[in-house]
């Protein structure tokens, strides 16, 4: 199968490294895979089977949208894709015009809870939408077109164990986009109030937040105990997990949380945020978001009595796993005319 893939930008977001993923595992399976993409840092990892088309796909200006869907129009004189796979809604736009073009189908992947408005329209139109949780399904389900259908985020199963590495004291983790909707300020008050306690937190990522958390951090005196490392690879950041006591995940909002479910697949103590989406594999109550107190109160559990956030790994699929529902998936839009 010959599939497109529409990608705002190719940097180190969850959605970035959800398509670099499911792109491996699809040419794993003999698949004939090109992005097009404004780029980023992700595109040094793909392989060179790969085409990548460079294009603003990125650019929320209808000028824009129309001169990308006519550019990928000509372009597949040449590819004669099967379909079109958009993922974020600047790309959802760019694909249903390529589709009225070129009659190609097309879907989407839905990986958060967008914001309610115009900008979700081609959701309607589209010939199929994947949805990543049933928690973003049913925040759009206004937008959603009858076909839709719920694939969880697959990760890579993890080469390191969190059992196999010594744990002498609390080595508290972090790892995200360093945004407000992450929610690390309300660790840092938490982690403030802890002072007496023996812990330190390592933050990986990099986002608009960070200088503001750095002077937060220093603002309560938690210089000597927490660490900025900025973005890192992906085998880093495993070392990382399997070499902490716990993952925190703070989060406001989230289609999924990629992170959580690698945490569960290394043997990683989470302690999370009381987010719909982690309902799917939560086994008991979750923190309440933003509620300094709370998770006060719930890093300070972990640290005395080594409890923390009751989620199950049993709902968890492999990347390989994912790409097969989504390549059965394809197989089914592709198929309906011809039934």
């Amino acid at each position: 199968m010959r599939i497109l893939y529409i990608v705002p930008e190719f940097g180190e977001g969850g959605a970035e490294i959800h398509v670099l993923n499911l792109i491996h595992a699809l040419l794993n399976q003999g698949h004939e895979i090109t992005l097009a993409t404004r780029g980023g840092k992700l595109e040094a990892k793909l392989s060179e089977k790969v085409q990548v088309l460079h294009m603003p796909a990125e650019r929320k200006n209808l000028f824009t949208v129309f001169y990308c869907a006519i550019k990928l129009s000509k372009l597949n004189k040449n590819f004669r894709w099967n379909i079109i796979h958009a993922h974020s809604r600047v790309p959802a736009w760019v694909a249903w015009l390529t589709s009225k073009f070129t009659g190609i189908k097309w879907l989407m992947t839905a990986h958060a809870l967008y914001s309610l408005n115009p900008g979700l329209i081609p959701l309607k139109h589209a010939d199929g939408v994947i949805c990543v949780s049933e928690a973003v399904k049913n925040h759009l389900r206004n937008y959603l077109s009858p076909d839709c259908k719920v694939i969880p985020n697959g990760i890579i199963l993890p080469k390191l164990k969190h059992k196999d590495f010594p744990h002498e004291y609390m080595k508290f983790l972090t790892v995200g986009r360093l945004t407000r909707l992450k929610g690390l300020d309300v660790v840092l008050r938490a982690l403030a109030g802890l002072k007496k306690y023996d812990w330190t937190l390592d933050i990986l990522g990099e986002g608009p937040q960070h200088e503001e958390l750095e002077i937060l951090s220093h603002e309560l005196d938690l210089d000597q105990r927490v660490n900025f490392h900025g973005d890192t690879s992906k085998d880093y950041v495993e070392l990382f997990m399997a070499k902490s006591s716990c993952l925190l995940f703070p989060s406001y909002q989230e289609g999924m949380g990629l992170v959580v479910l690698e945490a569960l697949a290394l043997g990683l103590p989470v302690i999370a945020s009381d987010l719909e989406a982690l309902h799917e594999i939560a086994q008991g109550e979750l923190i309440p978001a933003g509620d300094v107190g709370k998770w006060q109160e719930a890093i300070k559990k972990f640290m005395i009595e080594g409890v923390a956030s009751p989620l199950s790994f049993d709902k968890v699929i492999t990347i390989d796993e994912m790409a097969r529902e989504i390549v059965e998936y394809y197989s089914q839009i592709l198929l309906r005319d011809r039934q």
